[in-house]
């Protein structure tokens, strides 16, 4: 059996645009180790007539950490159903694909309702536990999770955490007191360098994780942020390498927990994802090779 060794993934989001197939292509014609495919590529695959038993074929022989994403976690009440669906079919997708993990995102996505509940204005729509005491938000985020990774172990799934930088406990010791609280085996987190950064996380508390807590690692870049709830389309429209973000700095701070694992190339930039995904991703896997390996 081989030793452990770093790897580096694709990320579906280098094409963004493009269809599963292109993902697949990049990644093997590339030499990436595997890849972090998109879960909507594959529902996308399966609405054009695939069956399931084509997408395990199509993805036979490619490494797949992890696929992504459940959103909302922290869904509550009147949301909880939707959230319970939600996963039973986004587990069941990971399994036909042969995924090891799923990653899951605490809410609300948008930024706007964030911002208007911060600034007392009315929000319609989901709120999730905006407003709520920290133990509330704590309690029903990990309850949630807790039932999560007893449906994703079903299935042999691990669960990877990301907490959305403009959300409740959205920084690291937010996401460790929630993994601690769940007290599940198979619940872990992401190192996700722009969320680290605009929630106020340094590479100095990176530095701190036990690394047994990192499932794996994005990295991704941003322009400047000075403060207030991040928005994600202006901060990360920048091309990973290109923005302020010192990343051997970061990439070192993951090392030095001891972490060995997967690293994947996350891209938000619009202009590469309008030009040759095939070139955008060899940029990246020579950026990671260099930062990484």
């Amino acid at each position: 059996m081989s030793a452990p060794r770093q790897k580096i993934l694709l990320h579906s989001l280098i094409a963004k645009d493009a269809p599963m197939a292109i993902d697949l292509k990049i990644a093997a014609d590339l030499g990436y180790d595997g890849i972090e495919i998109s879960a909507a590529k594959m529902r996308a695959f399966l609405a054009a007539g695939w069956t399931e038993a084509d997408l395990a074929a199509r993805l036979r022989g490619y490494d797949i950490p992890g696929t992504g994403f459940l959103l909302d976690i922290e869904r509550h009440g009147k949301d909880a159903a939707s959230l319970w669906q939600d996963a039973e079919q986004l587990f069941h997708l990971a399994q036909v694909a042969g995924a090891k993990g799923v990653q899951v995102i605490t809410g609300p996505v948008s930024v706007a309702t964030v911002r208007r509940h911060g600034a007392g204005l009315a929000v319609d729509g989901y709120t999730g536990v905006l407003g709520l005491p920290r133990e509330d938000q704590i309690r029903i985020t990990a309850d949630n999770l807790a039932r999560l990774a007893d449906m994703a172990a079903e299935k042999g799934l691990i669960l990877y955490l990301e907490a959305l930088g403009w959300c409740p406990l959205n920084t690291v010791s937010d996401q460790l007191e929630l993994i601690d609280r769940t007290a599940r085996p198979n619940v872990k987190m992401v190192v996700d360098f722009w969320h680290c950064y605009v929630s106020g996380d340094t590479p100095e508390v990176i530095a701190r994780i036990d690394r047994d807590m990192i499932y794996g690692v994005h990295v991704c870049d941003s322009l400047r942020h000075d403060g207030g709830h991040p928005d994600e389309s202006l901060l990360r429209d920048v091309p990973t390498g290109g923005g302020v973000l010192n990343l051997q700095e970061w990439v070192d701070a993951v090392k030095a927990t001891g972490y060995v694992g997967w690293w994947s190339g996350e891209l938000f930039c619009r202009k590469q994802h309008q030009d040759d995904s095939f070139a955008v991703a060899a940029g990246m896997k020579k950026l990671l090779d260099r930062l990484v390996l």
